[in-house]
């Protein structure tokens, strides 16, 4: 007996078919997939045949939808911009309105079995990341509070430039985390024929289904890095972040392993957002011969904190008394000023050197190991929760959610 659609070989039929078994797959609910058999049939000359045949054929589809779909993941991507958004306009690339949206839907890898089920939610303005500010921050960080019961587990498509910034702050920010965050992005457009922007979208969703993951992180180019040990490296390579204290949380091939010895443990109090109050500090990258002055105009204004990103082991001249004096002085007036070391990789041990002694005898805190990134983050998320000096000074050298090694 021939089958039912070789008595109506309408292409027409064939495609409808193959839409109705990707929307089982991927996640539509069962009574919409009936609805769109009943809508589109009528299209054809004899519905209630096409109707009735549409339904005998799809039913181990429907029945694997109703049975299998609860268990898919359910991830939320917030799409903030950045390059993955953008298409080439006369001004250069720009992020474009409902690209992404449009872009994903066509990418078939999306649309297997294994991947989950996603809503993409867009921020309107998309933005560079070279725009963002606390108040995206926080707006980042509400929307997954928000939707935290809702979903199990967050994308965020963001642009490369502050990425670091945005992973730190969101790390300390979602205090008890149970779920997985994954910042990603990409150095060439989704709109570009070639770009790296589609592995980082498909693996960053693979691993919020399938991996237990506790913590905010960066995926970019098949590296699983810890999000408040991150710094982008390169403007040009598809490699454009590391993690220069702190090793990759997971090798990234053919296979995906994760090392769950160096991942955060499952929180053991419950979520709470802490949202960042926007308050004055600064970062100061020190450079030989650098003017006292500018260091004076910086520390006599209304600040709360400082980034001192010093060299080598956490070292400063030793010989300019004006400096010195400068810093201290900040420091008794309540002035936060946190030591971190320039250097790629490595930590700030102030007692090593008599020209890192003497920062500590000012009033120093160390940063550790702790990126600038992390470090300007971590000041902001504990100025934002009105504690006390000495209190936060004490927690700028307490390990919170592995930015730094005890």
């Amino acid at each position: 007996m021939a089958a039912p659609f070789d008595e109506a070989p309408d292409q027409r039929l064939l495609t409808l078919r193959e839409e109705i078994r990707w929307g089982t797959i991927i996640g539509v609910d069962s009574s919409a997939v009936r609805e769109r058999i009943m809508v589109q049939a009528h299209d054809f000359h004899q519905p209630s045949r096409i109707t009735t045949l549409l339904l005998a054929i799809i039913k181990p589809l429907l029945t694997m939808c109703s049975q299998s779909n609860p268990m898919k993941k359910h991830i939320l991507i917030l799409n903030t911009g950045g390059t993955i958004s953008s298409v080439k306009t006369n001004h250069g690339y720009e992020p474009s309105p409902g690209f992404v949206n449009k872009a994903l839907a066509e990418i078939p890898a999306l649309k297997h079995k294994d991947m989950p089920r996603y809503t993409i939610k867009e921020y309107q303005p998309l933005l560079d990341s070279s725009n963002m500010t606390v108040h995206e921050w926080n707006r980042i960080a509400k929307d997954i509070a928000q939707e935290y019961s809702a979903y199990d587990g967050f994308v965020i498509l963001h642009g490369t430039d502050t990425m670091a910034y945005t992973a730190s702050a969101l790390s300390f920010m979602l205090e008890n985390l149970a779920k997985p965050v994954i910042v990603t992005g990409s150095q060439i457009p989704l709109s570009e024929i070639r770009n790296d922007a589609m592995d980082n979208v498909i693996t960053s969703l693979w691993l919020c289904a399938h991996k237990p993951i506790h913590e905010v992180c960066v995926y970019f180019n098949q590296q699983l890095f810890r999000g408040n040990r991150t710094q982008k490296i390169s403007a040009q390579r598809f490699d454009a972040f590391d993690s220069p204290n702190y090793p990759s949380l997971a090798d990234i091939g053919i296979e995906i392993h994760l090392h769950d010895q160096l991942l955060l443990p499952p929180p053991k109090n419950s979520f709470h957002l802490q949202t960042i109050t926007p308050h004055f500090i600064a970062n100061f990258r020190l450079f030989p011969g650098f003017a006292s002055d500018v260091l004076a105009y910086i520390l006599n204004q209304p600040i709360r904190g400082l980034i001192l990103e010093t060299y080598g082991a956490g070292n400063a001249q030793n010989n300019d008394q004006r400096f010195l004096h400068l810093l201290k002085d900040a420091c008794d007036r309540g002035i936060v000023i946190i030591n971190c070391t320039q250097c790629h990789q490595g930590f700030v041990e102030m007692n090593q050197y008599a020209t890192g002694h003497t920062l500590k005898q000012a009033g120093l805190i160390s940063g550790h190991d702790m990126t600038p990134e992390a470090a300007h983050c971590k000041l902001l998320y504990l100025l934002s929760k009105n504690l006390d000096i000495p209190k936060i000074k004490a927690l700028i050298e307490t390990n919170m959610c592995g930015e730094l090694s005890e």
